[in-house]
């Protein structure tokens, strides 16, 4: 497969989304909803979960198995009260002392007016603000798109891991193409030139870790793949929790201030 075939895949409706991810990775889930200040978005679920018999924190992008979810979350775009409520949810991890795990899979932030009226550019601000300071242990895994700020927005953390077919840019390749030659037909193309796969970003240090998938991509009645998954986050966030957590914080800051640094790798 080239680049915009892995687009295509990271985007295949048949993909499990995090509601799956977290039904067969964790046990005794406890959804928290709302911003405290506006309304709950449906496009960012989290909350409390028991990673094997370690409490966790859980949240991520939420995209919809048919077309009436997706309606409902808006496609996996979130507005800027999905944001304050995954803040809301980090900072109350960061409180009790429990590491936090986020998955990725979206197109990016909700770009409606509506949402700009609301703060959308300020609610990310915060997060990665608040991210960049949280402490406790983060490990974040793109688990299909990762699109911009929207993605970014929830995966300032210690480790970033990405499944085989994932993708993570600055924009999606429709919206490069029309930016550099004003001809989103060239999406194809424009993949290729923005590195954005999985082994691409592993190789410019920004991945950290690669996760296979089965033939044709993983699907929802892949156990095999989601039990092998469990294990490697549980193995992950032990080692991460008993790390000094200066240490940790100090490896995050100069992680992300490190990427796009010229002829320099993490």
């Amino acid at each position: 497969m080239d680049s915009y075939d892995k687009v295509l895949l990271a985007r295949d409706g048949t993909r499990p989304n995090l509601r799956h991810y977290i039904s067969r990775l964790f046990t005794d889930f406890f959804e928290q909803k709302g911003d405290r200040s506006c309304r709950d978005d449906g496009a960012i679920i989290g909350g409390i979960a028991l990673l094997e018999d370690r409490p966790i924190t859980v949240l991520g992008h939420q995209k919809g198995a048919s077309l009436e979810e997706n309606v409902q979350c808006n496609f996996g775009m979130p507005g800027p009260e999905g944001y304050r409520k995954a803040l809301r949810i980090m900072e109350q991890a960061e409180k009790f002392g429990r590491p936090i795990l986020t998955f990725v899979d979206t197109p990016g932030a909700y770009p409606g007016m509506e949402a700009e009226e609301r703060g959308q550019g300020e609610a990310i601000a915060r997060c990665l603000m608040a991210m960049g300071q949280l402490r406790v242990p983060i490990l974040t895994v793109v688990i299909g798109e990762g699109g911009s700020g929207g993605a970014l927005a929830i995966s300032v953390a210690d480790r970033i891991w990405m499944l085989e077919n994932a993708v993570y840019s600055v924009l999606s390749p429709e919206g490069f193409a029309t930016i550099l030659w004003k001809d989103a037909s060239r999406a194809r193309e424009a993949s290729e030139l923005m590195k954005l796969t999985a082994n691409d970003l592993k190789e410019a240090g920004v991945c950290d870790r690669v996760i296979p998938e089965p033939p044709g991509g993983v699907k929802r009645e892949h156990e095999r793949f989601f039990t092998g998954l469990r294990r490697l986050l549980t193995l992950e966030v032990d080692l991460l929790c008993k790390q000094n957590i200066n240490t940790l914080l100090s490896e995050r800051y100069d992680r992300y201030r490190a990427l796009g640094a010229k002829g320099e790798k993490i």
